[in-house]
């Protein structure tokens, strides 16, 4: 198998269980909320990953398989719009703002537990 279709089908595989999960955790919790949960905790994973130097193997199954499925910059964007849209501009830059500030800090979060870990 070559390195090329060995990343494919890791990202694939990733892939599957982070739309799974980002599916299970819009049934619970449904949503923006949900979005919002997603993103942030897809970042705390990815800052987790890159913190940890876990390998290009599972680097490319667990950040850009699971993660990249897992969390939703397009529900994202469309939930800013539509409150845009419905007229509560506030909610909207705040939702915005609010989403981008927890992710960065899980990325941060989940670095920084790595190396008190580590």
């Amino acid at each position: 198998m070559t390195g090329a279709l060995a990343a494919a089908l890791l990202v694939g595989v990733g892939g599957a269980v982070g739309a799974l999960a980002r599916y299970l955790v819009d049934v619970v919790v449904g949503g923006r909320r949900a979005t919002f949960a997603v993103n942030v905790l897809g970042s705390v994973a990815l800052g987790a990953l890159a913190a940890a130097s876990v390998g290009e193997a599972a680097s490319t199954l667990a950040g850009v398989g699971f993660c990249g499925a897992f969390t939703t910059f397009s529900s994202f964007a469309v939930g800013v719009e539509r409150l845009a849209a419905d007229g509560d501009r506030p909610a909207a830059a705040r939702y915005a703002a609010g989403t981008l500030a927890a992710a960065v800090a899980g990325v941060a979060l989940g670095a920084g537990a790595v190396d008190l870990l580590a």
